[in-house]
């Protein structure tokens, strides 16, 4: 698993920890940087804040675009997954999309359920299609 991979996986972490426990979106962060363990790098820094920053316009336009489910109904770890893979397309030039939407359904494969995949592959594929438009 490349660094960054490692990376999206412990930005998963902390925001579902975050949600589990009640607190606001990466509202564990501080607590997982200054107990560095495991390690918090610089980019897991980067998409949590990331998230939180952009979180209504992420949370809006997965609710808007996805079939048949809304952002309380998905399981909780699909839909940090797709928060992060979210940031990624549309507000971080860094991350090529191809690879953004590929870390996203890969987590997915590892962390979530058997149809879960397709889910975040098909919503992602979505904003990717509709990412021209958006103005963001």
């Amino acid at each position: 698993m490349s660094a960054r991979s490692k990376a999206r996986k412990r930005a998963l972490d902390v925001l579902y920890e975050s949600e589990v426990r009640g607190l606001p979106v990466g509202g564990t962060l501080a607590d997982r940087v200054a107990d560095n363990d495991p390690p918090v790098n610089e980019f897991t820094v980067a998409l949590v804040e990331g998230v939180a920053k952009h979180i209504d316009v992420i949370d809006e336009l997965l609710e808007t675009h996805s079939v048949g489910w809304s952002l309380d109904r998905m399981p909780a770890v699909d839909r940090n997954i797709l928060r992060i893979g979210s940031y990624e397309l549309l507000f971080d030039d860094q991350v090529p999309d191809v690879v953004a939407v590929s870390e996203a359904v890969t987590l997915a494969r590892d962390l979530s359920t058997d149809e879960s995949p397709a889910f975040v592959n098909g919503l992602l594929a979505r904003l990717l299609q509709l990412k021209p438009t958006l103005g963001i």
